[in-house]
């Protein structure tokens, strides 16, 4: 079977790379960006991924430079194209503006990999550094407006470099350059989903042997998947899935799940009522990668109750998980990847259990649109397939938590600055005192979001948002996020409001998120958003004594990238219009801010 390579050199969309050329058709493999190049003689070709250092850093990664002389066509992405330009007698030089999220890209030359795109393309930049010269033999085949050198190519040797991200779905015609390069390679399609389903079940069965898979389930589409696979692949009676409320749940989850569970003929669940020890583990813990941790170890110390209630032998039983590729990118998962959020799956313990041969998840190497796929194959119903994704620590990371006021340096300076740029768009706004987690350039970042406010006269126009959203970020190191404002109107007064994870907060949170997915359902536009988390923040507004919702659609199909969802602005209204009926929320507010810059969630 013909084979690319994905050097890895630590990007969040490493692996993302390696899902779209198999959606293409073509079988590929991920291997350390220093793999020796006499070792990558039998790939049909090469792609350099991106990664979160400059070339220059100290200790950034590196690849042999023998790969260049293979003859074998290499496509080099974002960090994939400066470490090719280096390599190459080339230099690389910090951009004088910082790109995250789409931009126009003017295609100069549309041989090879261009072939078939417009003189005008929609990219999806994340990058800091650019190409400032290019090595010998290499010319200029694509620019957009602040990176001259956003395409390179050595045509004679089969060498192409591009800085935006081609396998990312907000580059529209990002699929077609990729299948340019498949074809520069000459590679042969005969990659699909029911050869890994048939191949997965196979590893299964060998890995598990005679012993039995004790699995925690959520009820989403993600651990329903892995379980279902899994009993697949050894039958009903050597599976055990334990469903743990946490406490952390939506409201009527754990009836709606036992239901579903019913409807699909997924057997042996059983459920256990932990939320009191989970409250007890968090009190007065603001930080959120201390809040991921605590509930990763959380969730073992469970199954260990668990295990020993039924008498399990750990020796016979292998723990499953319904772990899939992001969950492990953003948590660091690879050699050069930089650590965005630990996920609950992989804490500690966790890792500990999976060098161990402990851990069993058949699910990792795939994103939820193919997880989604692999369940309709396995005769899943549109109910659990097409559910929105939840993270494992529920609404726990979407309940903000802070001690106390936290503003950037020269915050009111900023603050003015931030103005100042924005005002030819009749928008004002404020910092926020507190922070959530972003990614920009491959890297974490825990930065403080931008609040918009709209004037009277100021036209309700999704595309101005979305430009400004984009434009405050790149230019403005300290802003991860932008929000506007819907309620209530004009400039207010803000104060943190002290608090961590208590049961009136999350029950606060579970209410208005019952409101956001009844709303969504009734109006049919569920399918139409990907995820639709609602976050609680700590503030106070205009001296009063609630806390401020957050309205977070978007849409994606792998979570590596998110646009924010552009919901009609009549339901817009309706629906802040019931948060103003919740006598506990000052204020509602709509996070126009796609990914990058910022992640999904805001913990």
């Amino acid at each position: 079977m013909d084979k690319i390579a994905i050097l890895d050199f630590g990007g969040q969309y490493a692996h993302l790379i390696a899902n779209r050329i198999r959606r293409l058709g073509v079988y590929s493999e991920i291997r350390d960006c220093d793999t020796a190049a006499e070792e990558l003689k039998e790939y049909k070709g090469l792609i350099l991924s991106g990664g979160p250092q400059s070339v220059y850093d100290e200790g950034a990664p590196k690849c042999d430079i023998n790969i260049f002389n293979l003859g074998i066509p290499i496509l080099g992405i974002c960090y994939g194209l400066h470490i090719m330009i280096q390599s190459l007698g080339g230099k690389v030089m910090p951009g004088k503006i910082k790109e995250y999220g789409k931009t126009t890209l003017k295609v100069l030359n549309k041989q090879d990999i261009f072939e078939g795109l417009s003189d005008a393309e929609t990219v999806w930049m994340s990058h800091g550094d650019e190409a400032a010269g290019l090595p010998e033999g290499f010319e200029k085949t694509a620019s957009t407006e602040p990176c001259v050198n956003a395409g390179i190519a050595n045509f004679a040797k089969k060498l192409y470099a591009i800085q935006f991200h081609p396998e990312v779905t907000h580059t529209i015609n990002g699929n077609k350059i990729l299948e340019n390069f498949l074809n520069i390679c000459d590679a042969k399609k005969e990659w699909n989903l029911d050869f890994f389903i048939e191949k997965e079940i196979a590893a299964i069965k060998d890995k598990v042997g005679n012993k039995k898979v004790f699995m925690l389930i959520s009820g989403g589409v993600d651990s329903t998947v892995a379980y279902s696979l899994i009993q697949n692949a050894i039958g009903t009676k050597n599976t055990y899935g334990l469903f743990v409320d946490t406490g952390f749940i939506r409201l009527h989850e754990r009836e709606e799940v036992e239901e579903a569970y019913k409807k699909a003929s997924i057997e042996n669940v059983h459920f256990f009522y932990a939320a009191d020890k989970f409250f007890g583990a968090l009190k007065e813990v603001y930080d959120p990668e201390t809040k991921r941790k605590i509930i990763g170890d959380k969730f073992i110390e469970i199954q260990k109750i668990i295990a020993d209630e039924l008498k399990l032998n750990p020796e016979e039983w292998l723990l499953g998980q319904g772990t899939i590729y992001p969950d492990t990118i953003e948590t660091g998962g690879t050699r050069h990847a930089d650590k965005i959020k630990t996920h609950h799956n992989r804490v500690e313990q966790i890792r500990q259990l999976i060098e161990a041969g402990k851990i069993i998840e058949p699910l990792t190497q795939l994103y939820k649109d193919e997880v989604r796929e692999v369940g309709t194959k396995l005769g899943l119903p549109d109910s659990i397939v097409w559910r929105h994704p939840f993270p494992g620590p529920g609404l726990a990371v979407r309940c903000l938590c802070a001690d106390k006021i936290d503003y950037p340096e020269n915050h009111e300076a900023l603050e003015q600055e931030i103005n100042d740029f924005i005002a030819k768009y009749k928008l004002t706004g404020k910092i926020l005192p507190i922070k959530s987690v972003g990614v920009q350039g491959d890297a974490r970042t825990y930065k403080h979001p931008f609040l918009l406010a709209m004037h009277k006269d100021t036209n309700r126009d999704w595309d101005m948002l979305e430009t400004v959203s984009t434009e405050i970020t790149n230019r403005f190191g300290s802003i991860n996020r932008v929000l506007l404002k819907l309620h209530p109107r004009g400039i207010v007064s803000m104060n943190v409001k002290p608090g961590y994870l208590t049961k009136e907060r999350i029950e606060l949170l579970q209410r208005a998120d019952f409101r956001v997915t009844q709303f969504i359902k009734y109006h049919k536009n569920y399918k139409d958003i990907w995820q639709f988390p609602t976050v609680l923040l700590p503030l106070s507004l205009n001296d009063k004594h609630g806390e401020c919702i957050v309205l977070r659609p978007v849409n994606s199909e792998e979570a590596m990238t998110a646009n924010f969802y552009r919901m009609q602005w009549k339901w817009v209204d309706e629906l802040t219009e019931g948060f103003r009926e919740l006598p506990e929320i000052d204020g509602v507010f709509y996070d126009i801010t796609n990914k990058p810059p910022a992640t999904i969630e805001w913990e």
